[in-house]
């Protein structure tokens, strides 16, 4: 083996050593950053939804410390030359700001208002639980701007999948809905 093939083994393997630190680290705070989030927008002290670039915070992560900024911000275009004051926000507690978060906190411990069916927790895809207005309209939370989560999670209500579907057939298909009196089980 030859001066230069021993240098290059010795750079393959102080490579894959940085590799295999550097790569868990990266991911980690790629998947700490993703997701949309609501913070408080420091302008107007309104909800905004926000995005931070997960893959930006990622990759400087490798270079030192990770440089957090937004990717998007529900106040954009207009206000898009902001300062981000609001990522201090995400920075101090990303976890709590997360739209996940949010609902899986309302959702915890609660029961659907139509059926009484209890909640396990809340899926990200797939079949959504939902939230009925005060006057009985029902809509996912899929459905909702995440902004305007912090509010109607206020005044509306939990509301099952099964229930939501159900009151939404009734309300887009009246006329083929019939209802009937409960019947007892002691016939």
């Amino acid at each position: 083996m030859t001066g230069l093939d021993a240098l290059l083994v010795v750079a393959a393997i102080f490579a894959l050593g940085t590799l295999y630190v550097v790569v868990p680290i990266a991911a980690d705070v790629y998947r700490r950053f993703r997701g949309t989030r609501v913070i408080t927008c420091p302008e107007n002290q309104r909800a905004a939804a926000v995005q931070v670039d997960a893959r930006h915070a990622a990759f400087t992560t490798v270079a030192g410390r990770a440089d957090i900024k937004l990717a998007r911000c529900s106040r954009w275009p207009e206000r898009h030359d902001c300062g981000q004051e609001c990522l201090r926000q995400i920075e101090s507690a990303p976890e709590e700001c997360l739209v996940h978060t949010m609902l899986a906190k309302f959702y915890a411990g609660k029961h659907c208002v139509l059926c009484g069916a209890s909640f396990d927790g809340i899926e990200s895809w797939g079949h959504h639980t939902a939230l009925m207005a005060p006057g009985g309209l029902t809509l996912e939370w899929s459905q909702i701007a995440s902004e305007q989560l912090p509010d109607l999670l206020q005044s509306h209500q939990p509301v099952c999948w099964n229930c939501h579907v159900a009151e939404t057939f009734r309300r887009q298909h009246s006329d083929l809905v019939i209802d009937r009196p409960a019947q007892s089980a002691a016939h």
